[in-house]
């Protein structure tokens, strides 16, 4: 990668911000804006420490303190002896939104961006491991690619009568995998906004074209999509559960109105609903569905990795029988199944009284968590939606200045603009004319203890917004 060689001067930088506020958070919030701005380019060279210090008239550990801020919340890099400069997107080994959530390697007291299930409550796996055979699976390359044992279990736990299920490495592995057989250059989604940043990367890799549809606290709703519904599209995708960015599920009767609309819709030929349920088994919310109204139509997606670990890397696939075996057969052409002693693992996890309580109990901490959060923020009059799952939508004044001044404090939280399919929503269908509102995704799941401290620097970041929705 060429880096660039601009060099920003400290008296045009100077000229650029007002810096009327010398402190450490004050600095860092003037040098965010002009990075947002794109008054400061990607790659520039910033002053150094000393010579914004002798400029401003502070000293340079002033300086140095919001360069660690800027530096922690993504927007600038340091090179060593070559001095700070603005940071570079990467192409690298992500896609575009899953860029935008990548979070710096740089530690903090808190990292409460990353979505993830907190270690310390997931099941243990030595007694799995110690359980399984040493000795692997000598089967037939083209046996079944789901142990019996398992499928059983994972059919008697299913929210609906599917007609198979099979077992894939991972949500997006079953997302993907039925995207690429029910989509084609230039189809129409219908896609959650806000949603799953990966969802829309794999819409893109396909060629394919997002309809986001809003949501309120039940997750989508049934007028919105009747109005994306006209677009013709293809295929729905949508979280029942714990949606993440929002922590939104759908109700039972949620769950039926959006049944009944696709039902009703005209034109839409061979649409196959998407269901990601992520978070199912730490999940406080019901089980539910549109399979149960529409079983021709639904693949329900569930993942082991928020209750049992992201490393398994396993979860299953349910829906009609034509669907499932286009994809299990095509997926024999490339990894064959999902190694059989991880879904013994799976099993062993699945039945094993110890890792059941083990689950219960995360559930029980991850509903904890997310009311006491939810509650202190509410109180500090910053209006977050009831949630479920391990994240909470947080409406703030400014993204940015957000990421920033929670970087200060040692916090950091995902941005909330990779989530977006459309600006905040006003162009979705069913969306509305509505001033741009700005979020920030917080994992509260990772919130172990200090909640009032981490309610008072959340609550200062998001600066009082008023309630709104989605």
């Amino acid at each position: 990668m060429v880096r660039s060689s601009i060099r920003m001067d400290v008296s045009h930088l100077t000229s650029l911000a007002p810096f009327s506020d010398t402190t450490p958070k004050g600095i860092a919030g003037d040098l965010a804006r002009l990075v947002t701005s794109g008054e400061l380019e990607a790659g520039a060279r910033l002053p150094t420490v000393r010579e914004l210090a002798v400029e401003l008239g502070v000293s340079p550990a002033t300086v140095s303190q919001a360069w660690q801020a800027l530096a922690r919340a993504g927007l600038i890099e340091s090179r060593g002896r070559a001095g700070s400069f603005v940071r570079e997107a990467s192409a690298g080994r992500l896609a575009l939104r899953m860029r935008g959530m990548a979070a710096p390697d740089d530690p903090v007291r808190l990292d409460l961006s990353r979505g993830t299930p907190d270690p310390l409550l997931l099941p243990a796996l030595g007694p799995a491991l110690s359980r399984v055979s040493a000795k692997a699976e000598t089967g037939s390359y083209q046996a079944e690619p789901v142990i019996p044992a398992l499928g059983r279990v994972l059919r008697d736990s299913w929210p609906n009568e599917a007609d198979a299920i099979m077992v894939v490495d991972g949500a997006l592995d079953a997302i993907s995998r039925t995207l690429e057989q029910v989509v084609r250059f230039g189809d129409r989604v219908v896609v959650e906004s806000p949603g799953f940043p990966p969802f829309l990367d794999l819409l893109e890799v396909l060629g394919a074209i997002p309809v986001p549809v809003r949501l309120d606290e039940h997750g989508m709703r049934p007028e919105a999509l009747a109005v994306a519904l006209r677009q013709r599209p293809v295929a729905v995708l949508l979280q029942p559960r714990a949606q993440n960015p929002t922590g939104a599920s759908l109700t039972p009767a949620r769950a039926e109105a959006l049944a009944r609309t696709i039902e009703v819709a005209v034109g839409i030929g061979d649409l196959v609903v998407i269901e990601d349920d992520h978070s199912g088994l730490i999940s406080v919310d019901r089980d539910v569905t549109l399979g149960t109204w529409l079983p021709d139509r639904v693949v329900h997606v569930r993942s082991f990795s928020k209750s049992h670990g992201p490393d398994l890397r396993i979860a299953a696939l349910g829906g009609p029988r034509d669907l499932v075996d286009r994809i299990t057969a095509r997926r024999m052409l490339g990894p064959g199944w999902t190694s059989r002693m991880l879904q013994t693992i799976l099993l062993d996890l699945l039945t094993d009284g110890s890792s059941l309580d083990a689950v219960a109990e995360a559930r029980r901490q991850y509903f904890s968590r997310q009311r006491a959060l939810g509650d202190a923020l509410r109180a500090r009059g910053v209006a977050v939606a009831s949630a479920d799952g391990v994240n909470l939508w947080m409406p703030v004044v400014s993204e940015r200045s957000a990421l920033v001044q929670l970087a200060a404090a040692g916090i950091r939280v995902a941005a909330g603009s990779p989530f977006l399919a459309a600006a905040n929503g006003a162009d979705a269908p069913g969306g509305g004319a509505r001033s741009r509102r700005e979020f920030a995704r917080v994992t509260v799941g990772m919130v172990r203890d200090g909640v009032d401290d981490v309610a008072d620097a959340l609550a200062t970041a998001a600066q009082h917004v008023v309630a709104g929705g989605y």
